[in-house]
């Protein structure tokens, strides 16, 4: 019996999976350690493939820096407590390390490329889905290198819940963290009006035309006066999503664009994060889970 324990302490060692899966391994492959690593794994593939549709919306965002690069990157799982776990924080460390070294150009070949241990990104999810029971999914990442003559600025909000970066010529330190946090805080679209699609506006300017129809008032105004209204209606619109537009979140009585003039610093361009935006989340009815659970 003590010699069965010793095994599956090993197991746990070398697998991070938990101790009745290890009990399983051990006895389906008569007690040989390698040959229950692998089947562990084979089962950690196959549990993966029955939760491929269950949602991962929480997880976290990193900033890593090396050197002149930096990588911007989020990893789902499906709870807020496996995304504050050893193995999850780890595992996305592992994956941004491999980003700066190798430099991959999407996430398809990334899920390719091997960590430093010599196990691919994909394997790497499977051996960490084992540990911690959920779904994971290498969502996206970015990498930004810098030039001669400029520099990063990093924010993390709330422990990675948001990240942001924002690459600058000729800032401070402080400052270009301030830059960091007004884009964290205000999720501005695009650096410049030059940036917004022709075809937003165009959109846009339909709907402002669409909507002054119902106005009897706009109608008997002039026609040079009709078009400067509804231009100016369409750039009140795009102001919120434009950064250089918005107000400075240490100084929210200036622009961005002010607060750059006033420390001499250019922005080429940035980077926001935010976890999970854009999945939709299952919305869980608790009265309807234990009713069924009594029936």
């Amino acid at each position: 019996m003590s010699q069965v324990i010793e095994l599956i302490k090993v197991l746990r060692e070398r697998t991070g999976a938990g101790l009745m899966d290890c009990k399983h391994a051990l006895v389906a492959c008569d007690m040989d350690v390698e040959k229950s690593i692998d089947w562990l794994r084979e089962k950690g593939i196959a549990k993966q493939a029955k939760k491929a549709g269950r949602i991962a919306a929480e997880g976290l965002a990193i900033v890593k820096y090396l050197d002149n690069k930096v990588v911007v990157l989020e990893i789902n799982c499906e709870t807020d407590f496996v995304a504050k776990s050893d193995p999850f924080i780890k595992l996305i460390d592992d994956v941004a390390d491999v980003c700066l070294n190798k430099g991959p150009k999407d996430v398809e070949e990334l899920k390719t490329l091997k960590t430093e241990a010599g196990e691919t990104i994909d394997e790497l999810f499977v051996n960490t889905g084992i540990k911690v029971g959920e779904k994971l999914s290498l969502r996206r990442f970015q990498i930004i290198e810098k030039g001669e003559g400029e520099m990063f600025g990093s924010y993390s909000h709330n422990g990675g819940a948001i990240v942001s970066v924002v690459l600058l010529k000729t800032a401070g330190e402080d400052f270009a963290e301030q830059l960091a946090m007004s884009v964290a805080a205000n999720a501005p679209i695009y650096l410049n009006k030059e940036e917004i699609p022709a075809e937003e506006v165009e959109k846009e300017t339909t709907l402002q035309l669409e909507t002054a129809k119902e106005d009897e008032s706009f109608a008997k105004k002039p026609e040079a006066i009709q078009k400067k209204i509804i231009e100016g209606r369409v750039r009140k619109h795009f102001v919120s999503s434009v950064l250089l537009e918005q107000e400075f979140v240490v100084n929210p009585d200036i622009t961005v664009a002010q607060a750059c003039k006033d420390n001499k610093t250019e922005i080429v361009s940035f980077v926001r994060y935010q976890v999970g935006e854009g999945i939709e989340k299952r919305k869980e009815d608790f009265a309807a889970e234990v009713a069924k659970e009594m029936k």
